[in-house]
């Protein structure tokens, strides 16, 4: 039994809810998303709420899964969803410009990253010197979509994986690194 696939999502007002074949469509105040329900699971609406059942024990591995991508929908078009990458480093620098970010990582050419359609990014610089005495900058990322705001993280991330010893990189903010102590640490 689906502990997270029993439990009913509640509607806020403001969203509407499309059930279609093998797919949902949530609109609401932020925008329009569409997730797609696997073979198996068929939703259904009740007053302000939307139910996930199976139809099969088989089916029994896909039912929190689609619970859980129908409720970040509905969470997504009502609230949104934001992530936040520190770029920690001497020299590290991020521009947004539109749908682009210009990335200063330390390599001999700056680094441009387009943003897909419907993410957005603002860098801020944080005003004090982080534990390994270097300036930081963060950039916020947003959007209605939870796997594409993901997606994005991780590509960035990737740009500039954090250094191991001094932890200079492209990192997760929410994330703790644990920093290797060298040669002559014990």
């Amino acid at each position: 039994m689906s502990r997270v696939g029993k439990k009913p999502i509640t509607i806020p007002s403001g969203v509407t809810v499309a059930i279609k074949d093998s797919s949902l469509e949530v609109k609401g105040p932020k925008g329009t998303l569409t997730t797609l329900i696997p073979e198996g699971i068929t939703f259904k609406q009740e007053d302000s709420a939307l139910i996930a059942e199976r139809t099969s024990e088989k089916d029994a591995a896909f039912h929190g899964l689609a619970r859980a991508l129908a409720n970040n929908a509905v969470v997504g078009v009502t609230e949104g969803f934001k992530k936040e990458m520190d770029l920690v480093g001497v020299g590290y620098k991020a521009e947004v410009q539109g749908q682009k970010i210009v990335f200063a990582l330390g390599y001999s050419h700056p680094v441009i990253y387009n943003l897909p359609q419907g993410i957005e990014a603002k860098a801020e610089r944080v005003g004090q010197k982080t534990s390994i005495n270097q300036y930081q900058l963060t950039l916020t990322l947003s959007g209605i979509d939870k796997q594409m705001l993901g997606q994005v993280a991780a590509e960035l991330n990737r740009l500039r994986k954090p250094d191991a010893y001094k932890g200079k990189g492209v990192r997760y903010a929410d994330k703790l690194y644990r920093l290797k102590p060298g040669k002559t640490g014990k």
